[in-house]
């Protein structure tokens, strides 16, 4: 039994092996932020990746992230949530300011309206909008708040706790979300079936 705790600490992911990186890393280890850089890189990428939808930015958006773990990790203290959280927390928090500086920056783009289309039938309609849509364009028809539960829920496989930590909400408010987003989804396929 013993001997089965040292080897769970001894893994690289293990909580305790974090917790002990963390401190080193506190007191300016620089393996140990090494360690914690290539212990979270892919998940912190992937999860940018996700959010911001290319490859450019979210990578990016990852450096930054770990220079603000590097230059805030004094200051980082044990709570529930694990390491892994906060370092999401950040990344969350920087593709949020990314969103509303490319809002407020993005001249809107005019669509031109289809000429001299004729409505095509029920039929040809719903086939065209089951074709043309995949689970992930429906999913970007959810709020940005829907969309990352979603995805720290089901891509990541955080706990709601993770998840509450990262999105500065409840527990309570997390399950709300997953709850409509899914309701959400579910209406907006149904809604293609019946068309």
């Amino acid at each position: 039994m013993a001997e089965e705790a040292t080897q769970a600490a001894a893994r690289p992911d293990s909580t305790a092996h974090v917790r002990k990186l963390v401190e080193r890393g506190q007191q300016g280890d620089r393996q140990a932020l090494e360690e914690l850089y290539l212990l979270h890189f892919d998940r912190i990428y992937s999860y940018l990746h996700m959010s911001v939808g290319n490859r450019h930015d979210a990578e990016d958006l990852t450096t930054q992230t770990f220079m603000k773990m590097l230059e805030s990790i004094k200051r980082f203290k044990w709570q529930s949530a694990p390491f892994s959280a906060w370092l999401f927390r950040i990344a969350h928090n920087l593709a949020m300011d990314h969103f509303r500086a490319n809002r407020r920056w993005q001249p809107e783009e005019e669509v031109p309206e289809p000429e001299g289309e004729s409505e095509p039938s029920a039929e040809a309609a719903a086939m065209q909008v089951i074709g043309g849509q995949s689970m992930l364009q429906l999913i970007e028809n959810l709020s940005t708040e829907q969309q990352q539960v979603l995805t720290l829920k089901f891509v990541f496989n955080l706990p709601n706790a993770e998840v509450a930590t990262i999105l500065d909400k409840t527990e309570g408010a997390i399950k709300s979300l997953q709850h409509r987003a899914l309701v959400s989804l579910q209406k907006q396929i149904l809604g293609t079936s019946e068309r």
